[in-house]
């Protein structure tokens, strides 16, 4: 249906009729919405059915104003933070509607995807996940420069400059969510928001509601997605995390000409052009395109799944480079920035994270679970020098035996040789997970023993040696680097500065309550 803010919807549905050859193909019948960060809604009595955790009542804290998008199960709305007076989007989800245990499993599989996908610049950010007696509600980030589509459909097409640019974003996130151990499943210009109307506004992928997990080697059958962008083993029924990498192929080919690769009538017309694989270079305006961005587009739209372009490989093939700022360098994977991050910090940080990521909710941490499960090869519950060495290289990573080695001694919080489950997800999770007050308070407060508002030496010196960290030269270099009034403490303000330093999204202007 259509959006009337340019804002998408996201429900579950597998795929749609729709036909066009001269423009894209029209928008899916689904939609999805947008995101930012409050405090939560008030509680209510009773257990949501589909979250499973206690009902909140999101319209004593939210205006609900005009209507963004409408889909299958839910609709988009432009709502108001009573208290901060921010805006977001809010897709409730109608808990009515959902009459399947897999139409149940399906949102919340979505809620702990967006929750695992947190924190990079090119995906929709979700702020909380509600459930009141009606919907579910997923307040997310508004994006207020509407969608891809709707851009595309102004222009007819774009430059060859500007495709890249907006091409490389989408690749991005394909290669994060990818090697975040997810597929997309239903990439497509709906799907992918401006955060601004400026022109050079970031991209943000949206409508995770028929993503999934996966493990390398994992081949899916359902036929999911929508019509225009599946990619050919999807109608075989036998595919992996290669049939994003197809979707974006496609939406480049949109890009550069204004018209599908495959198209047709029906559905089964647009099928039978996928299956035939012909790509039209002869019609305008290709004759004038480069043989770089044609070269790159069948590339990715290579019929083998084993022959198409990697993530990798697309984000340094010449054409996205010479308009880019792509470099040869190996991208490293998210999971392997994050623990190289975490390798950097200094055991009073590294002991308050271990801290909040023991707080978190399943919801939130199921996706780092699930990786952990993956490279825990004898599921003995932790991860050995081995396993991690061999985990990092399915991965898609290449580094040497002492690389992995510091990376293993870092994670290895209390020193007994292994990773255990928290010890990952303390060094893998996003450091946005700090944000949170009551976070950051409940991490204080388990230094601050004596509730003096102070970490003291003796305090500090306390809590490192359980975890064979409390020798007097690591307690004083600390001191030395967080105490910056010079008071041989630390108070919250500077428990909090150290916290969020290195983390430049986050602003220090904080106080304890």
């Amino acid at each position: 249906m259509g959006n009337c803010n340019g804002l998408p919807s996201s429900d579950n549905q597998t795929t749609t009729t729709t036909t066009t050859t001269t423009q894209p193909p029209p928008k899916n019948t689904i939609t999805i919405l947008p995101a930012s960060h409050p405090p939560p809604p008030r509680p209510m009595s009773g257990l949501g059915r589909v979250l499973g955790r206690p009902m909140e009542d999101v319209r004593a804290s939210y205006t609900f104003g005009r209507e963004l998008g409408r889909g299958q199960f839910g609709v988009t709305y432009l709502v108001t933070h009573k208290g901060t007076r921010q805006k977001y989007a809010c897709k409730s989800i109608a808990t009515r509607k959902l009459v399947t245990k897999e139409d149940i499993e399906d949102v919340r599989r979505e809620v702990q995807i967006m929750h695992h996908l947190t924190g990079h610049r090119n995906v929709v950010e979700l702020k909380g996940a509600f459930e009141d007696r009606h919907s579910v509600n997923l307040i997310m980030e508004l994006c207020e420069g509407g969608e891809l589509f709707d851009r595309i459909v102004s222009r007819g097409h774009y430059s060859e400059r500007a495709a890249a640019v907006l091409c490389r974003q989408m690749v991005t996130v394909v290669h994060y969510c990818h090697s975040m151990a997810v597929i997309h499943r239903d990439l497509k210009p709906e799907n992918f928001l401006f955060l601004s109307a400026d022109e050079d506004s970031p991209l943000k992928a949206t409508d995770f509601g028929l993503s999934v997990f996966f493990k390398p080697g994992d081949t899916f059958k359902d036929l999911v997605g929508s019509a225009y962008y599946l990619a050919a083993e999807v109608l075989r029924r036998h595919y992996g995390s290669e049939v994003d990498i197809w979707s974006v192929g496609v939406i480049l080919y949109i890009l550069l000409s204004g018209f599908p690769p495959f198209f047709g009538e029906k559905e089964q017309e647009i099928f039978d052009s996928i299956k035939r694989g012909h790509l039209d270079f002869s019609s305008d305006p290709w004759p004038s395109i480069s043989n770089s961005a044609k070269d790159l587009v069948k590339k990715m739209l290579r019929e083998d799944p084993k022959e198409r372009l990697s993530t990798a490989e697309v984000l340094t093939h010449p054409w996205i480079r010479e308009d880019g700022d792509a470099s040869d360098k190996p991208l490293d994977i998210a999971v392997l920035s994050r623990m190289k991050q975490f390798r950097a910090m200094n055991k009073l940080k590294k002991v308050a994270l271990k801290v909040i990521a023991e707080s978190l909710s399943e919801e939130e941490i199921i996706g780092l679970k699930e990786m952990f499960k993956s490279i825990d090869a004898d599921n003995s519950g932790t991860i050995t020098f081995e396993e991690l060495k061999e985990g990092l290289k399915k991965l898609g990573t290449k580094l040497s035996e002492s690389e992995v080695r510091q990376l293993m001694e870092a994670a290895d919080v209390d020193g007994n040789g292994t990773i255990d489950y928290i010890e990952f997800i303390t060094a893998t999770m996003h450091m946005n997970r700090m944000e949170r007050e009551d976070h950051l308070y409940r991490a204080f407060e388990y230094f601050d023993k004596d509730k003096s508002g102070y970490i003291t030496m003796e305090e500090l010196e306390q809590a490192l040696t359980k975890y064979n960290m409390g020798d007097a030269k690591t307690v004083k270099e600390i001191i030395a680097e967080v105490d910056t009034d010079n008071d041989g403490r630390i108070n919250y303000d500077e428990f909090v500065a150290m916290m969020v330093k290195g983390n430049p999204d986050k602003a220090v202007n904080r106080r304890r309550k």
